[in-house]
């Protein structure tokens, strides 16, 4: 691999995945940087999950290649695992075990030299926030707070890449907000980080540059703002109105309408031409006899973004 390449923390070339006959991820090419929060977007069976095993060795790569700092995943698997830290969906800790003890196991299994493991457990301990809980066993702990020790587990050998697998799912918005945290913690101490979601928020907010996939295919690649210039062109009318309809056709199907949805009482409908919408709009609200209490405009975001770019792949 030329030096150029090594630079990259992640190189995926043709990456494809074969279930028998269904193709799960179809030829998909990527390169993430060092340093960087790299995000794989997209809906639920879209190939997130499946990407990141083969790039992580857990499943065997039908066709293409993959390279972690250099190293060909396929024939440099041993080294491969040993540079990267995974956290899956499904927690791999064990259940009766301290968190003191779960870390220390995780420092054994990852061949930690003895004389650092109790060092190194406790700094985790501390920086993930979990340092009074130490004794507290796995199963007694919180969603988030699980959330939590499985990431510091996975760092317990000083990964170069971590692997995140839908970190956030499942949790309340405030441990959310606390694992998105430590997650820029994280990437600030250096560490580049793969990111698996299909919340368009966490990726958005945390990600320096994204990957959109559906269908086992890449149909977007690059910074939240760059997909957002996408549909620059196109705005959002947020309108609440009384009573409301909620069968949101009547304003999906307008002239100069992208596509509307309706969300705890407000129709957010995307427009690309706004005086032609606003005029379609005015007749419906017109003819179901509804009055305006709320009128506005803004800019697309994240969730307009995605549902148009998903919707342009369909």
């Amino acid at each position: 691999m030329s030096k150029s390449l090594n630079n990259y923390a992640i190189i995926a070339s043709n990456l494809t995945k074969f279930y028998g006959d269904l193709l799960a991820v179809d030829h998909v090419n990527f390169r993430v940087r060092r340093g960087e929060i790299y995000g794989f977007l997209g809906p639920n069976g879209a190939g997130k999950t499946t990407t990141i095993r083969m790039l992580c060795g857990l499943t065997r790569i039908s066709y293409g290649d993959a390279f972690i700092f250099g190293y060909n995943v396929r024939r440099e698997s041993a080294r491969v695992k040993s540079i990267i830290g995974v956290v899956q969906d499904i927690s791999n800790l064990y259940m009766e075990l301290s968190c003191f003890d779960n870390l220390m196991f995780c420092a054994e299994m990852y061949g930690v030299p003895k004389s650092e493991r109790k060092k190194r457990t406790l700094e985790l301990l501390e920086f993930f926030g979990l340092l009074e809980r130490r004794e507290a066993k796995f199963k007694e702990l919180s969603k988030g707070l699980k959330r939590r020790l499985v990431i510091a587990a996975a760092m317990v050998h000083r990964p170069h890449v971590l692997f995140l697998d839908e970190p956030t799912i499942g949790l309340d918005v405030k441990s959310k907000r606390q694992i998105w945290r430590l997650i820029r913690e994280l990437n600030d101490k250096g560490l580049t980080i793969f990111l698996t979601t299909h919340n368009i928020y966490e990726a958005f907010n945390l990600c320096d540059r994204i990957a959109i996939i559906n269908k086992g295919k890449i149909i977007a690649e690059g910074p939240p703002a760059e997909l957002r210039k996408k549909v620059g062109g196109e705005k959002v009318l947020e309108i609440q109105t009384s009573p409301i309809v909620k069968d949101i056709k009547i304003f999906a199907n307008l002239r100069g309408v992208v596509n509307a949805r309706i969300e705890r009482g407000v129709y957010h409908i995307v427009v690309n031409d706004i005086v032609l919408a606003l005029e379609e709009i005015l007749h419906v609200i017109k003819r179901y006899n509804l009055d305006i209490i709320s009128i506005s405009l803004r800019g697309a975001d994240a969730e307009e973004v995605f549902i148009k770019l998903i919707g342009e792949s369909e």
